[in-house]
């Protein structure tokens, strides 16, 4: 069974994630793009460094080959930005990418990016849905790979340099090269070394790579940029004075920083840092979009400015469809997955890293020192996130009392109001706010709170936590 949630389709490998539904999708997608009369410009398939991704891809490649569709393969494993660059700007209908993101190591999935190089949104990933129920495993055929790629229905790319080149001329590569900097990149067994490397070599930086080998397993962490899965990063930049700290999820879409102190910087940190930088130094204009479960220290800054933060739903299509819609500056994820106007429609951790480089180079000042400027002109806010793991009986309580009964607890402070847009947000009068939602990547109930104060924030925390009986 192939089920779409807020990024894409994943499954465990060797369960759901198998030959058989992979190219059921890979159908679907022709039939698709030949009832849209979309086929001619074929389609561009990706993979990252996950067991079974690159056969994933392949297999896909023939079905599409079978189907008179030119498939375009990606031979190296490469990022997700770079797939979504390139549907982008060759002007193709569809793309997809063989990936679980920041999942764990027995999941893989696929990610499909429509016109423009945008995350399929629900009304996409629904209608794929509706086709491949509408298959016969039967009726399912490949082309033998060898003979797809010699009749020329499977063409094998690496389409880097273009991607490369994109973002170098969207930087300031000479005050980077000026500065001198030493950068400590974890890939995290990813695929971001060779284009992030490239680049930070490409500007003169002094570069120490660590898990740069390919590791199927990923070290045996989970593959995300945070706090507990960095230590040897951050021991890194302690112990050999580095700047600043770069890591990138598995499909480097997303970004953990550490900053020269050797403090791990949340995603939402790295959002508020970059617009505040992008307005304040580089003078663009424009409001920024964030989630729902994103930092509030956004709308801060925007006021600052005279700008607006607009919410939208989890789920990065919402994010890049409301940038288009306002022409926002920048739109981001607590999540860690942000993305820049004038670049992709999507999530690229390698142009935020360089971007958060080319800041350190054009100010003149460490990281841990410019945030305490926006602190300074915006005032101080603390966010508390929770995870919790849950049956399909928890779930279904949960979703009843929260959103069909619409509880709430008894929560010590006024509040102003309460949204059902995703999850159950409550928003108080003091600023501050709380949200309960499933994550739709993960088997797990999400709690994220934000005060004033982060005594506050946990206490919120705890309220919620043992009134939904988590």
């Amino acid at each position: 069974m192939v089920e779409f949630g807020t990024g894409g389709w994943r499954a465990v490998i060797g369960d759901e994630f198998i030959k058989t539904n992979i190219q059921l999708l890979a159908k679907a997608m022709c039939d698709k793009m030949k009832k849209e009369n979309k086929a001619d410009k074929g389609i561009i398939i990706g993979y990252d460094k996950r067991f079974l991704s690159k056969e994933a891809m392949q297999w896909s490649g023939m079905v599409f080959a079978a189907e008179g569709i030119k498939a375009y393969l990606v031979n190296k494993a490469a990022p997700t930005p770079l797939i979504m660059f390139y549907v982008d700007r060759q002007e193709m209908p569809y793309g997809m990418m063989v990936t679980a993101s920041h999942n764990p190591a027995i999941y893989n999935g696929i990610k499909v990016f429509t016109a423009g190089g945008r995350d399929a949104d629900r009304d996409q990933t629904d209608d794929i849905e509706s086709y491949i129920k509408k298959i016969d495993p039967k009726d399912v055929k490949e082309m033998d790979y060898d003979e797809a790629v010699k009749s020329g229905m499977i063409e094998e790319i690496y389409p880097l340099n273009g991607y490369l080149d994109n973002i170098i001329a969207n930087v300031d590569m000479q005050a980077i090269r000026d500065a001198n900097l030493r950068v400590a990149l974890d890939p995290m067994y990813g695929v971001s070394e060779i284009p992030l490397k490239t680049l930070l070599l490409t500007a003169r930086c002094d570069v120490e790579t660590i898990h740069d080998k390919h590791d199927t397993l990923f070290g045996g962490k989970l593959p995300s940029p945070q706090a507990t899965t960095l230590r040897d990063l951050i021991s890194t930049v302690i112990n050999y004075n580095f700047d600043i700290g770069i890591a990138t999820d598995g499909d480097a879409d997303r970004i953990g920083v550490i900053d020269d102190t050797g403090r791990f910087l949340h995603p939402n940190d790295i959002l508020v840092l970059l617009y505040y930088y992008l307005v304040k130094y580089k003078g663009w204009h424009g409001a920024v979009v964030r989630n729902v479960a994103t930092t509030h220290m956004l709308d801060k800054v925007a006021k600052q400015f005279g700008e607006e933060c607009y919410e939208v739903p989890v789920g990065f299509k919402y994010i890049s469809s409301k940038m288009t819609e306002v022409d926002a500056v920048i739109g981001g994820e607590s999540s860690g997955g942000l993305t820049v106007r004038g670049h992709i429609n999507g999530k690229d951790g390698i142009y935020a890293a360089m971007l958060l480089i080319e800041m350190i180079a054009v100010t003149g000042r460490k990281i841990s020192e410019i945030y305490k400027d926006i602190e300074a002109e915006c005032g101080s806010i603390f966010m508390e996130e929770r995870d919790y793991k849950f049956s399909p009986q928890k779930k279904q309580e949960v979703l009843h009392m929260l959103m069909e009964e619409k509880k709430l607890p008894d929560l010590p402070y006024e509040i102003e109001k309460v949204s059902y847009m995703d999850g159950c947000k409550v928003y108080f009068k003091n600023g501050g706010w709380v949200i309960g939602r499933f994550s739709g990547t993960e088997p797990l109930i999400r709690v994220f709170c934000e005060m004033p104060n982060r005594e506050d924030a946990i206490n919120v925390c705890k309220i919620y936590e043992e009134f939904l009986g988590l």
